[in-house]
């Protein structure tokens, strides 16, 4: 029943983001929902009202962007606790260090693969 969440979860918030690039007379670009996408799940997470869908969606929560904001959040929040003031900085960085690094290693070993069209 988990895969059936979390296929449901992470689908809807594609879902949404695709609606908003498809039906909103300003133009929305994928750039725009990125930002968007990640801010809105800091603040969800911020307020206490992502963790519970974490908690029941798993992957479906996480791993869209929304996701990302949300450990964004989260690892601030704990780095305020543990380190007061310079937790601000260094929390977020610090619980999202592992998917920073694969996506500049990841991007790094694309642009050797393919070339750029001009």
């Amino acid at each position: 029943m988990i895969f059936v969440k979390a296929f449901l979860v992470g689908g809807l918030i594609c879902v949404v983001g695709q609606l908003l690039m498809d039906l909103t007379s300003y133009k929305i670009t994928p750039a725009h929902v990125l930002v968007g996408f990640v801010a809105g799940g800091a603040v969800l997470s911020a307020l206490g009202a992502y963790e519970p869908l974490v908690e029941w969606a798993g992957a479906g929560a996480t791993v869209p962007l929304t996701g990302f904001g949300h450990l964004l959040a989260k690892g601030t929040i704990e780095g305020v606790r543990e380190k007061g003031l310079l937790g601000v900085f260094c929390g977020g960085v610090a619980a999202t260090a592992a998917g920073i690094t694969a996506a500049v290693v990841f991007g790094y070993l694309a642009s050797l693969a393919f070339r750029p069209k001009g």
